[in-house]
Parts: structure tokens; sequence; C-alpha cells
């Protein structure tokens, strides 16, 4: 599983156990950061500041029309790259549900990816996204970040295409030279189509220039300061706001964090090593419960679990589909199911359907992870999640990192190890050099920014979060102890009544919270 594309995935999961609020202490900081804002019908521009080139874009007027119900969409224009404002624009989507009662301003959501859309998610799955305290005093506002669904997208395979790049299996053995490039060429005509079919957006699509978008969709829906709730990558989008908008910072929580100084290659070994904790903690489960396909100690389920890899990497099953089942898919529905511990029940299934030879719960799950209906994908999630990370991480590992990063898999993620590839840059010949550079984010004059990690999360695991609120002048560590990614609004007690404290009162803690 090579890093850049695999690296995120959109966030996943429904509410864990609840667990009762303890051990958390507050003072309330008057005036925190939920600026007041225009009515959000009418609002008014925030200009003040910005350069004359910016001005068409910061002055514009949003055109709402009324969409998905009550809620309000519109497209906001940017510049396509923000060096350059005359070079041309990019069109961002954007929608709105208003507070349902008195409205403290604008909260933008994002919920990962790189490549989720944030429209979808407000539309479809607004109490998920937020829940009902934050939709009663705020407008909450869903947006996709350039590159990515309603807005000016990366655009690269159809479904054919898309299924053959992501399932069809190498002819050559693994890991052998023809093995690797087969994969390199695959990878090659991936990012040949990418630059051929996306209209020469590609060296624009960074977070850099998305977080430089959220502070024009902030002036433009009339807020002096920005509100913010990122999940996973949203973590990185948000932190990399603070970076440049400091006194912009208004009410900001970053949950399921990213550490933004961590190298491809550290991120990957990190996520593989995660993502075995996680498959530990489920066999442990699985062990317990009628209907589990292995038996004895944990240490014998994971190496029966590695015997299966081996078995259906040696020889592949065939779903009704036509599609082949090979390690790569197998272990991508098993990265699906760890997201939520709610999914675990579907892993078994899942894995007792392989040692059966029946692939088909597996790839539900895979198509899943890649949101593929009915042979066809709902978004361009895979496209703009490729276009961020192969622009976002320069890859400059040395040949003695990656042997150091691979006998590090081996050792502490031995099942996964083997399909998890830290020495194959999938970015090698994507059109556009790597422009973001991986370095702490201090946010220096920032507001108070609450950081969420849970303790076993696979997909950003529990280091990065302690990593960005120690980096943050105003970091402050909200810690789930559990499973699965991301914390808010997923039933524990402590963390929701934290995080909504301070969105609503300005309520911040005095200290780190953390909630078992």
């Amino acid at each position: 599983m090579n890093t850049k594309t695999r690296l995120l995935a959109v966030l996943a999961g429904v509410a864990v156990a609840s667990v009762s609020l303890s051990g958390c202490l507050f003072t309330v900081i008057p005036d925190g950061g939920a600026a007041s804002s225009q009515p959000a019908s009418s609002p008014t521009p925030d200009a003040e500041g910005v350069a004359s080139e910016l001005l068409p874009f910061y002055t514009q007027t949003i055109d709402w029309s009324s969409c998905a119900g009550a809620d309000q969409c519109a497209d906001i224009d940017a510049p396509l790259d923000w060096n350059d404002p005359g070079k041309g624009k990019v069109s961002l989507s954007i929608i709105k549900h208003g507070a349902t009662g008195t409205s403290q301003g604008a909260l933008l959501v994002n919920p990962g990816g790189p490549g989720a859309s944030g429209v979808e998610l407000i539309r479809d799955s607004l109490d998920y996204a937020v829940g009902s305290t934050l939709a009663e005093h705020y407008d909450v506002i869903g947006f996709d970040p350039r590159g990515v669904g309603g807005s000016t997208a990366v655009k690269c395979f159809n479904a054919k295409q898309m299924d053959a790049y992501l399932f069809d299996i190498p002819s050559a053995p693994r890991n052998t030279a023809e093995w690797r490039e087969e994969v390199l060429a695959s990878a090659k005509g991936f990012a040949q189509a990418c630059e051929e079919n996306s209209g020469g957006i590609l060296p624009y699509i960074t977070t850099e220039f998305a977080a430089r978008d959220m502070d024009l969709m902030r002036a433009v829906l009339g807020d002096k300061k920005l509100n913010y709730l990122g999940y996973s990558y949203g973590t990185f989008l948000g932190a990399t706001y603070a970076k440049l908008y400091p006194q912009k910072v208004g009410r900001f929580v970053l949950d399921g964090a990213l550490d933004p100084s961590t190298s491809s290659l550290e991120v990957s070994v990190t996520q593989g090593v995660g993502f075995e904790s996680a498959l530990r903690a489920y066999m442990a489960s699985c062990l317990k419960t009628r209907g589990c396909p292995f038996s004895g100690t944990v240490d014998d389920a994971m190496s029966s679990l590695g015997a299966l890899f081996a078995r259906v990497d040696k020889s592949p099953l065939r779903n009704t589909d036509g599609r082949m089942l090979g390690a790569d898919a197998m272990l991508t529905s098993i990265v699906a199911a760890l997201y939520s511990q709610d999914s675990w029940q579907y892993l078994t299934q899942s894995l007792a359907g392989i040692a059966k030879g029946n692939p088909s719960i597996a790839f539900q799950l895979a198509d899943f992870y890649y949101n593929r209906v009915d042979g066809k994908y709902q978004d361009n999630s895979q496209e703009a999640f490729t276009a961020y990370n192969c622009m976002d991480y320069p890859n400059d590992a040395t040949d003695a990192q990656i042997a150091a990063a691979q006998a590090t898999l081996k050792q502490k993620a031995p099942v996964i190890a083997p399909y998890w590839n830290v020495d194959i840059d999938g970015c090698e010949s994507w059109p556009a050099k790597a422009t973001g550079v991986r370095e702490e984010i201090h946010a220096a004059g920032a507001g108070p920014i609450l950081v969420i990690g849970t303790t076993n999360d696979p997909a950003t695991p529990y280091t990065w979060a302690q990593a960005l609120a120690k980096q943050l002048d105003s970091g402050i560590l909200i810690t789930r102890v559990g499973e699965g990614h991301t914390g808010f609004n997923k039933g524990n007690s402590c963390v929701d009544d934290t995080v909504n404290d301070y969105f609503v009162d300005g309520t911040v803690p005095d200290a780190d919270v953390r909630c078992d």
C-alpha cells in the first residue's frame, strides 16, 4: 500500500459507546473566537487588508439558490494561482445549512480525504457531521475544496479505467523487478490521464491554496474570523490556515489530526503500524464472537490471517462481477472496516467469506472505501486524493531511510508489511512537481485550537494528534480513549461536551483533556 494511493480514506464510521464526562477543567475566555457576522442571507464581504489584485475575489457577492430542501448552495470564484491572481480562476462549490437557532456566524466543515466532498457531507449527513448543538448555533458551511466534487475538479479515468487501475493484479510475482515496472507503469498511465483531462489545474491543487480559499470563503460569508471543524486530512487543512492567517483563527477544532511535519515515508510507516494495531484489537474481539474464522490467541489469529493473505496473493479469488481479489484489494477491504469499531462485524463476515473462497463482502468493503456503487464511482475522491498528496508530499527519502522503514514495518506490522509498499513512489510520474513543505506548524498569535486524537485510531494515529497539539502555540489536546477514526460526535460525552461548549460559549479547557 503506497502512501500516495492509500494515505487517508474518506471519513467513515458511526457512534461508539457513550462515555460519561470526567475530570475536565474549564475556563471561559470572553469573545474566544466565534466572531459576530452579518446575517448569513446577505453578508458584507470582509476585504480589510486585502491586496488590490485580490479585491475582485474578496468583494464578490454570493448568489445563493435553494438546494437539498432548506439548504442553500452557491459557487464562489477563487484565483487559480494565489501567487498570480490574474492567471485565471477556479470555482468552489459550497452549501449552507442555516442555524436552527440564533446564528453565531459561519462554521466551515471539512470531512477529510483529501478529496472528500464537504457539500455532500452537510447535504446528506448534517447531524453526523456536526450534531444538533452546533447546527443550532451556526450556519454550517460545507465546501468542496479546489479539485474536488462540484468545484473545479481533477478528472482522470472513467469507471472502467478506474476499476483496472485499482483492482487489476500485476502479472509478475510480487516485489520482482517486473512487478515494480507494472505498478509504476499503471501509476504513470493514471497521472497522464489526470494531466490530459484536468484542464491544467494540477499544479494548483495544493493544501496551501485550499487554505487560502477558506480565507476567501470567510471573507465573502461576512465573518471577521474563521470558525472551523476539520476531520482527518481536514486537520492539516485547518492547521495550514492557522499558519497562514493566525489572526483570523476563530474557534478551531481539528479532529483525527495529522502531524504536518511528517514526511511521506513517515506517514506510510506510522499508518501501517496503526492499522496493524487496530487489526490486533479487532482480532481480540473477533475471537470472542461466534462466526469468527480464527481461533487461539491473538498472535495465532494474526498468523492465520497472514497465511490467508499469502494464499490470496498467490491465488486471487474471482468475484461475481469478474474482478479478482488479490492481497492488495483484500488489504483495502480490511482498512475500510478498521475505520470504525461498528464495522468489525462486516470484517468478520468478509474474512470468513475469503477463507471459503467467496470475496463478495470484501469487495463491498473495498467499494465503500472508494465510494463505488453498482460499478460507478460516485465522486472524484480518488483522483483528488492523489492530486493533493502528490503536490503536498515531496518524496526525498534516501535508500537508507526506505530500508529502515521497511525494517520497522516488518517488525511492528508483520501481517500488513508484505503488502504495504513504502519503496514505490506512485507520484514519481506526476506531471506537476510537489510544492508542499513538511514542517511543524506553530500558528503564533492564533486563539485556542482544540486537537482531538483517539488512542487507537489507525488512519491518523494518536501520536500525530499529540505532535500537532504540542506544535501549535495555542494547541490543547483532547484524548478519546478507544478505537476508530476521529473522536467528536461519536458518542463520547466528554469529547462532545468539550467541543460543543467551546464552539458555543468559548469555553476553553484549562489543560489537556482525557476522555476515558
